[in-house]
Protein backbone atom coordinates (compact mmCIF):
# COMPACT_ATOMS: atom_id res chain seq x y z
CA UNK A 1 0.00 0.00 0.00
CA UNK A 2 1.24 2.82 -0.79
CA UNK A 3 0.65 6.01 1.42
CA UNK A 4 1.60 9.83 0.96
CA UNK A 5 3.76 11.60 3.46
CA UNK A 6 0.79 13.95 4.15
CA UNK A 7 -1.48 10.83 4.83
CA UNK A 8 1.54 9.63 7.13
CA UNK A 9 1.70 12.57 8.79
CA UNK A 10 -2.12 12.85 9.17
CA UNK A 11 -2.28 8.95 10.55
CA UNK A 12 0.84 9.56 12.89
CA UNK A 13 -0.88 12.36 14.09
CA UNK A 14 -4.17 10.62 15.06
CA UNK A 15 -2.21 7.87 16.62
CA UNK A 16 -3.04 5.40 13.95
CA UNK A 17 0.61 4.56 13.36
CA UNK A 18 2.54 2.39 15.20
CA UNK A 19 6.21 1.87 15.59
CA UNK A 20 5.86 -2.06 14.94
CA UNK A 21 4.03 -0.23 11.09
CA UNK A 22 7.29 0.44 10.04
CA UNK A 23 10.44 -0.99 8.73
CA UNK A 24 12.00 -3.33 11.36
CA UNK A 25 15.07 -1.28 10.02
CA UNK A 26 14.30 1.91 11.03
CA UNK A 27 14.15 1.14 14.79
CA UNK A 28 17.73 -0.23 14.89
CA UNK A 29 19.40 3.07 14.22
CA UNK A 30 21.52 2.14 11.54
CA UNK A 31 19.66 0.68 7.90
CA UNK A 32 20.57 -0.51 5.16
CA UNK A 33 23.79 -1.90 6.53
CA UNK A 34 24.69 -5.77 6.74
CA UNK A 35 25.99 -6.41 10.53
CA UNK A 36 28.70 -8.98 10.99
CA UNK A 37 30.19 -10.62 14.32
CA UNK A 38 33.20 -12.14 15.61
CA UNK A 39 32.37 -14.30 18.51
CA UNK A 40 34.44 -16.60 20.91
CA UNK A 41 32.67 -18.44 24.08
CA UNK A 42 35.67 -18.76 26.04
CA UNK A 43 33.81 -21.09 27.91
CA UNK A 44 33.25 -24.02 24.86
CA UNK A 45 35.72 -22.56 22.39
CA UNK A 46 33.93 -22.43 19.63
CA UNK A 47 34.12 -19.81 17.32
CA UNK A 48 31.66 -18.18 15.12
CA UNK A 49 31.62 -15.40 12.20
CA UNK A 50 28.42 -14.04 11.12
CA UNK A 51 26.53 -11.82 8.95
CA UNK A 52 23.09 -11.90 11.05
CA UNK A 53 21.64 -8.85 9.60
CA UNK A 54 21.93 -8.98 5.61
CA UNK A 55 20.94 -4.43 5.12
CA UNK A 56 17.11 -5.80 5.05
CA UNK A 57 16.38 -8.50 7.28
CA UNK A 58 17.82 -10.72 10.03
CA UNK A 59 18.77 -14.09 8.85
CA UNK A 60 17.08 -16.35 10.98
CA UNK A 61 19.74 -19.35 10.65
CA UNK A 62 22.40 -16.96 11.57
CA UNK A 63 20.73 -15.93 14.52
CA UNK A 64 19.93 -19.44 15.58
CA UNK A 65 23.92 -19.78 15.28
CA UNK A 66 24.50 -17.14 17.63
CA UNK A 67 21.49 -18.30 20.22
CA UNK A 68 23.75 -21.36 20.29
CA UNK A 69 27.47 -20.14 20.94
CA UNK A 70 25.62 -17.96 23.26
CA UNK A 71 23.76 -21.08 24.80
CA UNK A 72 24.00 -22.28 28.90
CA UNK A 73 27.29 -24.30 28.12
CA UNK A 74 26.88 -25.66 31.92
CA UNK A 75 23.50 -27.73 31.09
CA UNK A 76 23.94 -27.05 27.15
CA UNK A 77 20.82 -25.24 26.94
CA UNK A 78 19.96 -23.02 24.00
CA UNK A 79 17.43 -20.11 24.23
CA UNK A 80 16.51 -17.15 21.63
CA UNK A 81 18.64 -14.32 22.56
CA UNK A 82 17.47 -10.47 22.10
CA UNK A 83 18.64 -10.10 18.60
CA UNK A 84 19.07 -5.92 20.25
CA UNK A 85 22.02 -7.51 22.02
CA UNK A 86 24.08 -8.38 18.95
CA UNK A 87 22.99 -5.09 17.05
CA UNK A 88 24.14 -3.46 20.29
CA UNK A 89 27.63 -5.13 20.57
CA UNK A 90 27.79 -4.10 16.40
CA UNK A 91 27.06 -0.72 17.47
CA UNK A 92 29.29 -0.37 19.92
CA UNK A 93 31.86 -1.49 17.97
CA UNK A 94 31.20 0.52 15.39
CA UNK A 95 31.16 3.53 18.06
CA UNK A 96 34.96 2.21 19.02
CA UNK A 97 36.18 1.29 15.23
CA UNK A 98 36.76 -2.03 15.79
CA UNK A 99 35.06 -5.29 14.57
CA UNK A 100 37.69 -7.52 16.75
CA UNK A 101 36.59 -10.51 18.19
CA UNK A 102 33.88 -11.08 20.92
CA UNK A 103 34.66 -13.04 23.74
CA UNK A 104 31.51 -14.12 25.34
CA UNK A 105 32.00 -15.09 29.03
CA UNK A 106 27.93 -15.82 29.64
CA UNK A 107 24.81 -15.51 27.45
CA UNK A 108 21.74 -17.14 28.28
CA UNK A 109 21.45 -18.86 31.70
CA UNK A 110 18.75 -21.33 32.77
CA UNK A 111 16.63 -20.61 35.80
CA UNK A 112 19.34 -23.64 37.22
CA UNK A 113 22.44 -22.37 36.30
CA UNK A 114 21.34 -19.34 37.51
CA UNK A 115 20.62 -20.11 41.35
CA UNK A 116 23.48 -22.28 41.62
CA UNK A 117 26.01 -19.04 40.55
CA UNK A 118 23.81 -17.46 42.90
CA UNK A 119 24.39 -19.79 45.50
CA UNK A 120 28.04 -18.78 44.86
CA UNK A 121 28.71 -15.27 44.41
CA UNK A 122 25.80 -12.62 45.49
CA UNK A 123 26.81 -10.73 42.18
CA UNK A 124 23.69 -12.57 40.39
CA UNK A 125 20.58 -10.78 40.34
CA UNK A 126 17.75 -13.42 40.91
CA UNK A 127 15.64 -12.08 38.06
CA UNK A 128 18.35 -11.93 35.50
CA UNK A 129 18.31 -10.54 32.47
CA UNK A 130 20.66 -13.53 31.26
CA UNK A 131 17.04 -16.14 31.74
CA UNK A 132 15.25 -14.59 29.57
CA UNK A 133 18.73 -14.31 26.55
CA UNK A 134 18.16 -10.73 27.14
CA UNK A 135 21.99 -10.26 28.77
CA UNK A 136 25.01 -10.87 27.54
CA UNK A 137 28.55 -10.78 29.45
CA UNK A 138 31.66 -10.15 27.18
CA UNK A 139 35.22 -8.35 26.54
CA UNK A 140 36.27 -7.01 22.74
CA UNK A 141 39.98 -8.62 21.95
CA UNK A 142 42.56 -5.69 22.41
CA UNK A 143 39.62 -3.01 22.88
CA UNK A 144 40.07 -1.35 26.80
CA UNK A 145 37.35 -2.68 28.67
CA UNK A 146 36.67 1.22 30.22
CA UNK A 147 36.34 1.93 26.55
CA UNK A 148 33.60 -1.11 25.98
CA UNK A 149 32.08 0.44 29.14
CA UNK A 150 32.06 4.03 28.14
CA UNK A 151 30.40 3.53 24.55
CA UNK A 152 28.30 1.16 25.80
CA UNK A 153 26.80 3.49 28.53
CA UNK A 154 26.89 6.31 25.64
CA UNK A 155 24.59 4.20 23.13
CA UNK A 156 21.77 3.99 26.08
CA UNK A 157 20.00 0.68 24.98
CA UNK A 158 19.83 -1.11 28.14
CA UNK A 159 21.69 -2.37 31.31
CA UNK A 160 25.82 -1.56 31.34
CA UNK A 161 27.49 -3.65 34.39
CA UNK A 162 31.04 -2.91 34.54
CA UNK A 163 33.45 -6.04 35.98
CA UNK A 164 37.14 -5.24 35.75
CA UNK A 165 38.28 -7.54 38.27
CA UNK A 166 36.80 -10.21 36.40
CA UNK A 167 37.46 -8.50 32.86
CA UNK A 168 34.15 -7.99 31.08
CA UNK A 169 31.12 -5.71 31.14
CA UNK A 170 27.69 -7.09 30.86
CA UNK A 171 25.24 -5.52 28.58
CA UNK A 172 20.91 -6.03 28.59
CA UNK A 173 17.93 -4.95 26.75
CA UNK A 174 16.67 -4.14 30.63
CA UNK A 175 15.91 -0.74 31.71
CA UNK A 176 18.77 1.87 30.70
CA UNK A 177 20.79 1.92 34.28
CA UNK A 178 24.60 1.16 34.80
CA UNK A 179 26.43 0.05 37.89
CA UNK A 180 29.82 -1.46 38.26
Amino acid sequence: MQVSRRHFIKLAGSGLVVASGLPRLAQAGYPDKPRELAMNNLHTGETLETQYFNGHQYLEAELARLDHICRDFRRNEVHPMDKRLFDNISQIQSMIGTSNEVQIISGYRSPATNEALRSQSNGVAKKSFHMLGQAIDFRVEGVDLKQLRDAAIELKAGGVGYYPGSNFIHIDTGPVRNWA
